[in-house]
Protein backbone atom coordinates (compact mmCIF):
# COMPACT_ATOMS: atom_id res chain seq x y z
CA UNK A 1 0.00 0.00 0.00
CA UNK A 2 2.79 2.47 0.86
CA UNK A 3 4.51 1.61 -2.42
CA UNK A 4 1.54 2.30 -4.40
CA UNK A 5 1.05 5.55 -2.59
CA UNK A 6 5.11 6.81 -3.50
CA UNK A 7 4.19 5.73 -7.30
CA UNK A 8 1.00 8.32 -6.67
CA UNK A 9 2.59 11.55 -8.16
CA UNK A 10 -0.96 13.29 -6.68
CA UNK A 11 -0.51 11.24 -3.31
CA UNK A 12 3.59 11.88 -3.39
CA UNK A 13 2.93 16.02 -4.15
CA UNK A 14 1.02 16.46 -0.70
CA UNK A 15 3.96 15.62 1.02
CA UNK A 16 5.51 18.76 0.32
CA UNK A 17 3.53 22.64 1.44
CA UNK A 18 -0.07 21.49 0.50
CA UNK A 19 -2.31 20.58 2.37
CA UNK A 20 -4.12 18.20 0.57
CA UNK A 21 -4.31 16.01 -2.92
CA UNK A 22 -4.81 17.89 -6.03
CA UNK A 23 -8.76 18.54 -6.09
CA UNK A 24 -10.39 16.29 -3.42
CA UNK A 25 -9.15 13.09 -5.48
CA UNK A 26 -10.69 15.00 -9.07
CA UNK A 27 -7.92 16.55 -11.02
CA UNK A 28 -8.59 20.08 -12.62
CA UNK A 29 -10.46 19.44 -16.09
CA UNK A 30 -10.70 15.85 -15.67
CA UNK A 31 -12.20 15.69 -18.50
CA UNK A 32 -8.89 16.44 -20.50
CA UNK A 33 -6.52 15.49 -17.89
CA UNK A 34 -3.62 13.96 -19.28
CA UNK A 35 -5.82 13.12 -22.15
CA UNK A 36 -2.90 13.73 -24.59
CA UNK A 37 0.05 11.57 -25.14
CA UNK A 38 3.53 12.77 -25.41
CA UNK A 39 5.98 11.00 -27.86
CA UNK A 40 8.99 9.93 -25.24
CA UNK A 41 11.61 8.76 -28.41
CA UNK A 42 10.52 11.34 -30.85
CA UNK A 43 12.94 14.11 -31.69
CA UNK A 44 12.50 17.65 -29.33
CA UNK A 45 10.49 19.63 -32.58
CA UNK A 46 8.08 16.75 -32.43
CA UNK A 47 7.61 16.87 -28.53
CA UNK A 48 7.40 20.72 -29.18
CA UNK A 49 4.41 20.46 -31.65
CA UNK A 50 2.92 17.67 -28.82
CA UNK A 51 3.28 20.52 -26.20
CA UNK A 52 2.08 23.30 -28.23
CA UNK A 53 -1.49 24.40 -27.80
CA UNK A 54 -2.24 25.66 -24.60
CA UNK A 55 -0.19 28.78 -24.98
CA UNK A 56 -2.59 29.67 -28.03
CA UNK A 57 -5.54 29.57 -25.60
CA UNK A 58 -4.03 31.67 -22.82
CA UNK A 59 -2.91 34.14 -26.15
CA UNK A 60 -6.86 34.49 -27.17
CA UNK A 61 -7.39 36.62 -23.73
CA UNK A 62 -4.65 39.27 -24.64
CA UNK A 63 -6.29 40.08 -28.34
CA UNK A 64 -9.98 39.76 -26.87
CA UNK A 65 -12.68 42.86 -27.62
CA UNK A 66 -11.93 44.80 -24.73
CA UNK A 67 -8.20 45.36 -25.92
CA UNK A 68 -9.39 47.17 -29.13
CA UNK A 69 -10.88 50.38 -27.95
CA UNK A 70 -7.40 51.23 -25.96
CA UNK A 71 -5.08 50.25 -29.27
CA UNK A 72 -7.73 51.80 -31.97
CA UNK A 73 -7.71 55.19 -29.06
CA UNK A 74 -3.82 55.04 -28.72
CA UNK A 75 -2.71 54.57 -32.71
CA UNK A 76 -5.45 57.55 -33.68
CA UNK A 77 -4.28 60.06 -30.96
CA UNK A 78 -0.59 59.54 -30.26
CA UNK A 79 0.44 57.34 -33.60
CA UNK A 80 2.93 54.86 -32.88
CA UNK A 81 4.40 55.77 -29.91
CA UNK A 82 2.82 53.85 -27.88
CA UNK A 83 3.92 50.28 -29.46
CA UNK A 84 6.71 50.14 -26.62
CA UNK A 85 3.81 50.24 -23.74
CA UNK A 86 1.86 47.34 -25.72
CA UNK A 87 5.56 45.17 -25.80
CA UNK A 88 6.11 46.14 -21.79
CA UNK A 89 2.77 44.51 -21.25
CA UNK A 90 3.54 41.58 -23.66
CA UNK A 91 6.83 40.83 -21.70
CA UNK A 92 4.86 40.90 -18.18
CA UNK A 93 2.44 38.80 -19.61
CA UNK A 94 5.04 35.99 -20.70
CA UNK A 95 6.64 35.88 -17.65
CA UNK A 96 2.77 35.42 -15.24
CA UNK A 97 1.74 33.09 -17.52
CA UNK A 98 5.14 31.04 -17.56
CA UNK A 99 4.70 30.87 -13.62
CA UNK A 100 0.97 29.88 -14.17
CA UNK A 101 2.07 26.82 -16.44
CA UNK A 102 4.75 25.92 -13.42
CA UNK A 103 2.27 26.12 -11.08
CA UNK A 104 -0.05 23.06 -12.84
CA UNK A 105 2.87 21.28 -13.99
CA UNK A 106 5.06 21.02 -10.92
CA UNK A 107 2.03 20.57 -7.81
CA UNK A 108 -0.94 18.90 -10.24
CA UNK A 109 -2.91 21.87 -8.75
CA UNK A 110 -4.47 24.52 -11.10
CA UNK A 111 -4.08 27.85 -9.14
CA UNK A 112 -8.00 28.06 -8.00
CA UNK A 113 -7.59 24.72 -6.16
CA UNK A 114 -4.08 25.61 -4.81
CA UNK A 115 -6.12 29.00 -3.45
CA UNK A 116 -8.30 26.82 -1.57
CA UNK A 117 -5.56 24.36 -0.61
CA UNK A 118 -4.08 27.54 1.19
CA UNK A 119 -6.40 30.14 2.01
CA UNK A 120 -9.32 30.01 4.93
CA UNK A 121 -12.66 29.16 3.76
CA UNK A 122 -13.98 32.50 3.81
CA UNK A 123 -11.21 33.93 1.78
CA UNK A 124 -11.53 31.20 -0.98
CA UNK A 125 -15.40 31.96 -1.07
CA UNK A 126 -14.53 35.77 -1.52
CA UNK A 127 -12.12 35.14 -4.05
CA UNK A 128 -14.13 32.79 -5.97
CA UNK A 129 -16.92 35.40 -6.21
CA UNK A 130 -14.29 37.88 -7.37
CA UNK A 131 -12.89 35.60 -10.48
CA UNK A 132 -16.61 34.54 -11.45
CA UNK A 133 -17.07 38.36 -11.56
CA UNK A 134 -14.59 38.80 -13.48
CA UNK A 135 -15.33 35.83 -16.06
CA UNK A 136 -19.12 37.31 -16.69
CA UNK A 137 -17.42 40.88 -17.19
CA UNK A 138 -14.72 39.29 -19.82
CA UNK A 139 -17.82 37.33 -21.30
CA UNK A 140 -19.51 40.65 -21.09
CA UNK A 141 -16.83 42.08 -23.81
CA UNK A 142 -16.88 38.69 -25.77
CA UNK A 143 -20.83 39.49 -26.19
CA UNK A 144 -20.37 42.75 -26.94
CA UNK A 145 -17.89 42.78 -29.27
CA UNK A 146 -19.54 39.53 -31.45
CA UNK A 147 -22.62 41.42 -31.56
CA UNK A 148 -20.41 44.50 -33.02
CA UNK A 149 -18.86 42.47 -35.49
CA UNK A 150 -22.56 40.48 -36.88
CA UNK A 151 -23.83 44.23 -37.06
CA UNK A 152 -20.98 45.82 -39.01
CA UNK A 153 -20.62 42.68 -41.30
CA UNK A 154 -23.90 42.06 -42.19
CA UNK A 155 -26.54 45.08 -40.07
CA UNK A 156 -27.54 42.98 -37.74
CA UNK A 157 -29.52 45.31 -34.92
CA UNK A 158 -27.13 44.41 -31.61
CA UNK A 159 -30.16 43.24 -29.83
CA UNK A 160 -30.28 40.32 -32.08
CA UNK A 161 -26.58 40.10 -32.30
CA UNK A 162 -26.49 39.93 -28.62
CA UNK A 163 -29.18 37.41 -28.33
CA UNK A 164 -27.82 35.33 -31.26
CA UNK A 165 -24.11 34.40 -28.95
CA UNK A 166 -26.31 32.27 -27.08
CA UNK A 167 -26.39 29.93 -29.68
CA UNK A 168 -22.23 29.16 -28.86
CA UNK A 169 -23.41 26.86 -26.45
CA UNK A 170 -23.89 24.10 -28.89
CA UNK A 171 -20.68 24.68 -30.47
CA UNK A 172 -19.05 24.75 -26.80
CA UNK A 173 -20.52 20.78 -26.70
CA UNK A 174 -20.02 19.73 -29.78
CA UNK A 175 -16.32 20.73 -29.77
CA UNK A 176 -15.95 19.51 -26.10
CA UNK A 177 -17.37 16.02 -26.89
CA UNK A 178 -14.93 16.00 -29.56
CA UNK A 179 -11.31 15.94 -27.83
CA UNK A 180 -9.25 18.54 -26.61
CA UNK A 181 -6.72 18.61 -29.44
CA UNK A 182 -9.52 19.95 -31.19
CA UNK A 183 -10.71 22.29 -29.11
CA UNK A 184 -7.25 23.64 -29.36
CA UNK A 185 -6.69 23.45 -33.37
CA UNK A 186 -9.82 25.30 -33.60
CA UNK A 187 -8.55 27.98 -31.42
CA UNK A 188 -5.40 28.30 -33.42
CA UNK A 189 -7.28 28.45 -36.43
CA UNK A 190 -9.38 31.78 -35.07
CA UNK A 191 -5.90 33.24 -34.01
CA UNK A 192 -3.87 32.80 -37.75
CA UNK A 193 -7.62 34.09 -39.11
CA UNK A 194 -6.99 37.15 -36.97
CA UNK A 195 -3.52 37.70 -37.83
CA UNK A 196 -4.22 37.36 -41.81
CA UNK A 197 -7.00 39.89 -41.20
CA UNK A 198 -4.81 42.21 -39.88
CA UNK A 199 -1.74 41.30 -42.03
CA UNK A 200 -3.77 42.53 -45.10
CA UNK A 201 -4.93 45.72 -43.04
CA UNK A 202 -1.13 46.72 -42.34
CA UNK A 203 -0.59 45.90 -46.26
CA UNK A 204 -3.68 48.42 -47.21
CA UNK A 205 -2.52 51.03 -44.75
CA UNK A 206 1.32 51.11 -45.78
CA UNK A 207 2.63 52.14 -42.55
CA UNK A 208 6.28 53.62 -41.93
CA UNK A 209 8.17 50.99 -41.23
CA UNK A 210 10.79 53.97 -39.50
CA UNK A 211 8.02 55.15 -37.51
CA UNK A 212 6.90 51.77 -36.66
CA UNK A 213 10.41 50.39 -35.45
CA UNK A 214 10.99 53.97 -32.91
CA UNK A 215 7.31 53.30 -31.27
CA UNK A 216 8.37 50.35 -30.02
CA UNK A 217 11.20 51.95 -27.92
CA UNK A 218 10.15 53.53 -24.76
CA UNK A 219 9.39 57.60 -24.89
CA UNK A 220 9.96 59.78 -21.53
CA UNK A 221 6.67 61.33 -23.63
CA UNK A 222 4.25 58.76 -22.69
CA UNK A 223 5.01 59.84 -18.98
CA UNK A 224 5.03 63.24 -19.43
CA UNK A 225 1.91 63.88 -21.44
CA UNK A 226 -1.13 62.71 -18.70
CA UNK A 227 -3.30 61.91 -22.01
CA UNK A 228 -1.00 59.42 -23.45
CA UNK A 229 -0.12 58.10 -19.62
CA UNK A 230 -3.90 57.31 -19.21
CA UNK A 231 -4.08 55.60 -22.42
CA UNK A 232 -0.94 53.66 -21.51
CA UNK A 233 -1.98 52.55 -18.44
CA UNK A 234 -5.45 51.06 -20.07
CA UNK A 235 -3.35 49.16 -22.56
CA UNK A 236 -1.48 47.82 -19.64
CA UNK A 237 -4.00 46.84 -17.70
CA UNK A 238 -6.46 45.38 -20.30
CA UNK A 239 -3.89 43.17 -21.17
CA UNK A 240 -3.15 40.69 -18.24
CA UNK A 241 -6.11 38.80 -17.80
CA UNK A 242 -6.72 37.12 -14.30
CA UNK A 243 -8.56 34.22 -16.12
CA UNK A 244 -6.04 33.56 -17.83
CA UNK A 245 -3.39 32.72 -14.97
CA UNK A 246 -6.66 30.11 -14.14
CA UNK A 247 -6.93 28.77 -17.41
CA UNK A 248 -3.55 28.12 -17.97
CA UNK A 249 -2.05 26.27 -14.76
CA UNK A 250 -5.06 24.03 -15.63
CA UNK A 251 -4.56 23.07 -19.14
CA UNK A 252 -0.74 22.41 -19.03
CA UNK A 253 -2.04 19.69 -17.20
CA UNK A 254 -4.06 17.82 -20.23
CA UNK A 255 -0.36 16.10 -21.80
CA UNK A 256 0.69 13.26 -20.15
CA UNK A 257 4.05 14.19 -19.07
CA UNK A 258 6.20 11.99 -16.49
CA UNK A 259 6.05 12.67 -13.22
CA UNK A 260 9.60 13.10 -12.63
CA UNK A 261 11.73 15.83 -11.93
CA UNK A 262 13.42 15.40 -15.03
CA UNK A 263 9.84 14.78 -17.07
CA UNK A 264 8.73 17.92 -15.48
CA UNK A 265 11.42 20.06 -16.49
CA UNK A 266 11.14 19.23 -19.74
CA UNK A 267 7.20 20.13 -19.71
CA UNK A 268 8.38 23.55 -18.61
CA UNK A 269 10.84 23.84 -21.23
CA UNK A 270 8.21 23.39 -23.60
CA UNK A 271 5.19 25.13 -22.48
CA UNK A 272 7.07 27.78 -22.11
CA UNK A 273 8.07 28.29 -25.75
CA UNK A 274 4.66 27.84 -26.38
CA UNK A 275 3.33 30.70 -24.77
CA UNK A 276 6.20 32.50 -25.42
CA UNK A 277 5.61 32.17 -29.14
CA UNK A 278 1.41 32.28 -28.93
CA UNK A 279 1.83 35.73 -26.62
CA UNK A 280 4.28 37.17 -29.32
CA UNK A 281 1.57 36.55 -32.03
CA UNK A 282 -0.99 38.41 -29.88
CA UNK A 283 1.56 40.88 -29.72
CA UNK A 284 1.77 41.13 -33.19
CA UNK A 285 -2.50 41.53 -33.09
CA UNK A 286 -2.19 44.00 -31.16
CA UNK A 287 0.44 46.27 -32.11
CA UNK A 288 -1.33 45.66 -35.73
CA UNK A 289 -4.60 47.31 -33.95
CA UNK A 290 -2.48 50.57 -33.17
CA UNK A 291 -0.60 50.41 -36.24
CA UNK A 292 -3.56 50.43 -38.26
CA UNK A 293 -5.21 53.08 -36.44
CA UNK A 294 -2.41 55.30 -36.11
CA UNK A 295 -1.68 54.93 -40.60
CA UNK A 296 -5.31 55.46 -41.31
CA UNK A 297 -6.44 57.43 -38.90
CA UNK A 298 -3.68 60.09 -37.14
CA UNK A 299 -2.14 60.34 -40.44
CA UNK A 300 -5.11 61.72 -41.79
CA UNK A 301 -5.33 64.56 -38.59
CA UNK A 302 -8.45 62.01 -37.09
CA UNK A 303 -7.23 61.75 -33.52
CA UNK A 304 -10.39 60.94 -31.55
CA UNK A 305 -11.17 57.37 -33.00
CA UNK A 306 -11.58 55.14 -29.92
CA UNK A 307 -14.93 53.60 -30.93
CA UNK A 308 -14.74 50.32 -32.85
CA UNK A 309 -17.73 51.02 -35.42
CA UNK A 310 -16.18 54.35 -35.86
CA UNK A 311 -12.82 52.69 -36.81
CA UNK A 312 -14.86 50.12 -39.00
CA UNK A 313 -16.94 52.92 -40.97
CA UNK A 314 -13.86 55.77 -41.31
CA UNK A 315 -11.44 52.72 -43.25
CA UNK A 316 -12.91 52.11 -46.33
CA UNK A 317 -12.89 55.89 -47.54
CA UNK A 318 -9.84 56.22 -46.07
CA UNK A 319 -8.17 52.86 -47.95
CA UNK A 320 -10.29 53.54 -50.97
CA UNK A 321 -11.26 50.02 -50.85
CA UNK A 322 -14.42 47.98 -48.45
CA UNK A 323 -11.43 45.27 -47.78
CA UNK A 324 -9.89 46.65 -45.12
CA UNK A 325 -13.56 47.10 -43.09
CA UNK A 326 -14.19 43.95 -44.22
CA UNK A 327 -11.25 41.96 -42.69
CA UNK A 328 -11.24 44.20 -39.43
CA UNK A 329 -14.48 43.12 -38.56
CA UNK A 330 -13.65 39.71 -39.35
CA UNK A 331 -11.19 39.86 -36.90
CA UNK A 332 -13.28 41.03 -34.59
CA UNK A 333 -15.98 38.26 -34.93
CA UNK A 334 -13.13 35.62 -34.82
CA UNK A 335 -11.72 37.65 -31.38
CA UNK A 336 -15.42 37.42 -30.13
CA UNK A 337 -15.55 34.16 -30.93
CA UNK A 338 -11.80 32.91 -29.73
CA UNK A 339 -12.77 34.40 -26.31
CA UNK A 340 -15.90 32.37 -25.56
CA UNK A 341 -14.39 29.31 -26.04
CA UNK A 342 -11.24 30.16 -23.25
CA UNK A 343 -13.93 31.66 -21.09
CA UNK A 344 -15.94 28.56 -20.92
CA UNK A 345 -13.10 26.71 -19.81
CA UNK A 346 -11.81 29.07 -17.34
CA UNK A 347 -15.32 29.69 -15.34
CA UNK A 348 -15.21 25.27 -15.12
CA UNK A 349 -11.95 25.34 -13.72
CA UNK A 350 -12.68 28.47 -11.40
CA UNK A 351 -15.98 26.70 -9.89
CA UNK A 352 -14.58 23.36 -9.44
CA UNK A 353 -11.06 24.41 -8.15
CA UNK A 354 -12.75 26.75 -5.75
CA UNK A 355 -15.67 25.47 -4.52
CA UNK A 356 -15.69 21.96 -6.06
CA UNK A 357 -19.26 22.25 -7.89
CA UNK A 358 -19.01 20.11 -10.99
CA UNK A 359 -21.49 21.06 -13.60
CA UNK A 360 -22.25 19.95 -16.76
CA UNK A 361 -20.13 22.24 -18.95
CA UNK A 362 -23.12 23.41 -21.35
CA UNK A 363 -24.66 24.30 -18.10
CA UNK A 364 -21.96 26.01 -16.73
CA UNK A 365 -21.89 27.84 -20.21
CA UNK A 366 -25.18 28.81 -20.50
CA UNK A 367 -25.33 30.37 -16.77
CA UNK A 368 -22.54 32.99 -17.70
CA UNK A 369 -23.48 33.57 -20.85
CA UNK A 370 -27.03 34.69 -19.38
CA UNK A 371 -25.30 36.87 -16.97
CA UNK A 372 -23.63 38.67 -19.41
CA UNK A 373 -26.59 39.02 -21.66
CA UNK A 374 -28.99 40.10 -19.48
CA UNK A 375 -26.99 43.28 -19.28
CA UNK A 376 -26.14 43.21 -22.53
CA UNK A 377 -29.49 43.42 -23.89
CA UNK A 378 -30.77 45.41 -21.11
CA UNK A 379 -28.32 48.41 -21.71
CA UNK A 380 -28.46 47.98 -25.76
CA UNK A 381 -32.08 48.35 -25.57
CA UNK A 382 -32.16 51.12 -23.44
CA UNK A 383 -29.09 53.04 -24.38
CA UNK A 384 -28.55 51.85 -27.87
CA UNK A 385 -24.40 51.87 -29.22
CA UNK A 386 -23.04 54.17 -26.80
CA UNK A 387 -24.33 52.27 -24.06
CA UNK A 388 -22.46 49.18 -25.33
CA UNK A 389 -19.21 50.91 -25.74
CA UNK A 390 -19.66 51.95 -22.66
CA UNK A 391 -20.77 48.75 -20.75
CA UNK A 392 -17.63 47.46 -22.78
CA UNK A 393 -15.42 49.48 -20.69
CA UNK A 394 -17.03 49.08 -17.77
CA UNK A 395 -15.91 45.33 -18.11
CA UNK A 396 -12.42 46.01 -18.06
CA UNK A 397 -12.74 48.16 -15.03
CA UNK A 398 -14.45 44.84 -13.00
CA UNK A 399 -11.10 43.08 -14.48
CA UNK A 400 -8.69 45.32 -13.77
CA UNK A 401 -10.26 45.38 -10.05
CA UNK A 402 -9.72 41.40 -9.87
CA UNK A 403 -6.54 41.16 -11.28
CA UNK A 404 -4.55 41.42 -7.98
CA UNK A 405 -6.07 38.89 -6.23
CA UNK A 406 -4.81 36.12 -9.08
CA UNK A 407 -1.59 37.01 -9.41
CA UNK A 408 -0.25 37.58 -5.83
CA UNK A 409 -0.98 34.42 -5.01
CA UNK A 410 0.45 32.84 -8.18
CA UNK A 411 3.69 34.76 -7.39
CA UNK A 412 3.35 33.38 -3.64
CA UNK A 413 2.73 30.07 -4.44
CA UNK A 414 5.97 29.68 -7.29
CA UNK A 415 7.99 31.68 -4.72
CA UNK A 416 7.34 29.23 -1.73
CA UNK A 417 10.23 26.26 -1.69
CA UNK A 418 7.77 24.73 0.61
CA UNK A 419 5.21 24.53 -2.39
CA UNK A 420 7.33 23.92 -5.41
CA UNK A 421 10.42 22.25 -3.93
CA UNK A 422 13.36 22.22 -6.33
CA UNK A 423 10.92 24.16 -9.15
CA UNK A 424 10.67 27.60 -6.92
CA UNK A 425 11.49 30.70 -8.63
CA UNK A 426 14.91 32.07 -8.37
CA UNK A 427 15.67 34.80 -6.24
CA UNK A 428 16.15 36.92 -9.64
CA UNK A 429 12.87 35.65 -10.47
CA UNK A 430 10.58 36.22 -7.44
CA UNK A 431 12.06 40.19 -7.32
CA UNK A 432 10.91 40.92 -10.89
CA UNK A 433 7.55 38.50 -10.46
CA UNK A 434 6.91 40.82 -7.24
CA UNK A 435 7.67 43.97 -8.90
CA UNK A 436 5.58 43.22 -12.20
CA UNK A 437 2.61 42.59 -9.82
CA UNK A 438 3.29 46.11 -7.91
CA UNK A 439 3.46 47.63 -11.24
CA UNK A 440 0.32 46.30 -12.39
CA UNK A 441 -1.53 46.86 -9.14
CA UNK A 442 -0.56 50.54 -9.44
CA UNK A 443 -1.32 50.87 -13.14
CA UNK A 444 -4.30 49.49 -12.59
CA UNK A 445 -5.68 51.23 -9.53
CA UNK A 446 -4.58 54.36 -11.16
CA UNK A 447 -6.43 54.00 -14.43
CA UNK A 448 -10.00 52.25 -11.79
CA UNK A 449 -9.63 55.56 -10.11
CA UNK A 450 -9.02 57.67 -13.21
CA UNK A 451 -12.29 56.37 -15.40
CA UNK A 452 -14.71 56.33 -12.46
CA UNK A 453 -14.05 59.95 -11.54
Amino acid sequence: MEEAQAQDPIVREVAGGWKSNASAGLPSLPEAHRSLKIPKNAKWFRKFLAFAGPGYMVAVGYMDPGNWATDIAGGSKFSYTLLSVILLSNLMAVLLQSLAGKLGIVTGKDLAQACRDHFSKPVVIGLWILCETAIAACDLAEVIGTAIALNLLFGLPLIYGVTITAVDVLLILILQNKGFRVLEMLIIVLIATIGVCFGIDLFLTAPDAGSVFRGFVPSAEIVKNPEMLYIAIAILGATVMPHNLYLHSSIVQTRQIDQTPQGKRQAIKYMTWDSTIALTLALFINAAILIVSAAAFHSQGLTTVADISDAYHLLTPILGTTIGSIMFAVALLASGQNSTLTGTLAGQIVMEGFINIRLKPWLRRLITRLIAIVPAVIVTILYGDSGVQKLLILSQVILSLQLPFAVVPLVRFTSSKAKMGEFVNKLWLSILAWFITAVIIVLNMYLLIRTLF
